[in-house]
């Protein structure tokens, strides 16, 4: 079930919001987490048993952590000395949950490799050659995990107060909003509003805005530019024009697809009463790599940065080891995307960047001279373009291929008129115009629905109709998250 589909959007959305304002305030989070187990469900309901293991292995850490029941309200102290048995509950929970990803997500990709390696190295070997699994990845495993994880490392640096009611932990993990495709958001976030937040008008309403934007975003320019990067990537031969106009294309894809996505879900979350973080803040103004991670996916990196960044030891142990901490987080950081080497090659690109940048001294203040800023501007955006291609690509060899054709190297047949058949249709240049204006000029949703008055809501509706007729009319409706 994805939130731009009507059975989400006509049926499941309105009993769920039903259910949980007309129930009493002592049984919302029980309702939503019925609602939110109902959700992920929906399409694997066997996955809702390792959803619960989850739950219950880092809720039991979690009491452990907190020395359950003689000290369960308050926190630790922060930088305080720990337990051998807090210690051991917090390898467990760190281990189980990545015991989980990386035997859903990656045992296959490691044994495809260890295949691979036998028939390069040892010919003739073929009994050490191991039989690939095939197993189905649990739709949201990346994002519930790190969340969940969250939990225990929060309380056991002191950072937020741990929950002894296993109903309302199960709502912190599961919570339909954001279970399946993030935003990433870690307890120390809403840990005070597990237990009490505030539902208002204002707040319900913002929450309408943000949602309808995001489906605006994902519904009528994700898709259109979507269909775009695909008949240009999927196309046998591909001129530099066809090149550069599909990865355009498939930068604004992905943008509007997970920034719409992570819009409908804080605007969800401010229906429930529930205030998660920004995800995105107009990344594609970025001036550098290093503003570009501040402003992309803004629950990873920062989750990337406090939890793996800092205690590697970020900066604090000299410039070599800094560099080094750079590389393997975004080397990390592009593997938890898939179980793939394009996505490992996607993260080293951002990794060496970063590392480049800081060796330069480049700073994230924005240069006063606008000849400059807009070069840093497009250098930012061409560096990310081709990052994209890594991203997109099925594999290397693929991606490489799609490279050479960015920069004229690629075999363009005599009968090639892809790009021309593109962009005579008004459709699709014009939306791909749109996309660009909203993604390099147009204010954030965060920004924009701070406000809304009378203009506002009358364009919300009509982005809200356009959307549900595009909705029902096409086919093309990927979310690109989901797979991840």
């Amino acid at each position: 079930m994805v939130f731009s589909s009507h059975i989400f959007l006509f049926y499941f959305l309105p009993l769920a919001l039903a259910a949980y304002f007309l129930a009493g305030k002592k049984w919302r989070n029980a309702i939503l987490t019925l609602s939110s187990y109902v959700f992920y469900g929906w399409g694997e309901p066997m996955f809702v048993l390792l959803l619960l293991l989850s739950t219950c292995i880092d809720w039991g850490c979690g009491l452990i952590l907190m020395d359950y029941p003689r000290h369960s309200n308050e926190a630790l102290v922060r930088g305080g000395t720990r337990t051998r048995k807090q210690r051991t509950a917090l390898m467990i929970s760190v281990i189980s949950n990545l015991s989980l990803l990386g035997f859903f997500k990656y045992c296959d990709f490691g044994i495809a490799n260890w295949n691979m390696a036998v028939e390069a190295l040892l010919p003739g070997h073929e009994n050490l050659l191991l039989p690939l699994l095939h197993i189905t990845l649990p739709l949201g495993i990346s994002f519930y995990t790190f969340q969940s994880m969250s939990y225990t490392i929060d309380v056991y640096r002191g950072d937020a107060k741990g929950i002894t009611n296993l109903v309302d932990f199960a709502c912190y993990v599961s919570l339909f909003p954001q279970l399946v495709a993030g935003p990433i958001v870690r307890f120390q976030e809403v840990a005070n509003q597990m237990q009490e937040r505030v539902i208002s008008t204002e707040k319900f309403a913002r929450g309408v805005a943000f949602f309808i934007m995001g489906m605006a975003q994902k519904i009528l320019l994700a898709n259109p530019c979507g269909q775009m990067a695909d008949a240009t990537f999927d196309h046998a031969g591909r001129s530099v024009l066809d090149a550069w106009w599909g990865i355009s294309a498939y930068a604004l894809q992905i943008f509007f697809d997970f920034a719409g996505y992570s819009n409908m879900a804080i605007g969800l979350g401010l229906m429930l009463g529930f205030v998660f973080p920004r995800n995105f803040d107009s990344p594609y103004r970025s001036l550098s790599i290093t503003e570009f991670w501040r402003r992309w996916h803004i629950s990873l990196s920062t989750w990337l940065r406090d939890y793996l960044y800092i205690p590697l030891g970020g900066n604090r142990k000299g410039v070599h080891r800094t560099y080094l901490n750079l590389f393997l987080v975004m080397f990390l950081g592009g593997l938890w995307h898939g179980a793939s080497w394009t996505f490992a090659v996607w993260g080293t690109i951002h990794g060496i960047l970063l590392m480049a940048e800081r060796a330069a001294g480049m700073k994230i203040a924005a240069p006063k001279n606008i000849p400059l800023r807009l070069l840093r501007q497009a250098y930012t955006l061409v560096a990310v373009m081709i990052a994209w291609v890594f991203f997109r690509s099925d594999n290397i060899e693929a991606a490489w291929g799609y490279i050479k054709s960015l920069f004229g190297g690629g075999v363009v047949p005599e009968s090639s008129t892809l790009i021309h058949t593109l962009m005579n249709d008004p459709y699709h240049i014009i939306m791909w115009t749109i996309a660009w204006c909203c993604a390099l000029l147009a204010p954030s949703a965060w920004s924009w629905t701070r406000e809304t008055g009378t203009g506002k809501w009358m364009l919300l509706a009509a982005l809200s109709v356009l959307s549900v007729w595009a909705m029902t009319s096409q086919s093309y409706n990927p979310f690109i998250y989901f797979i991840f």
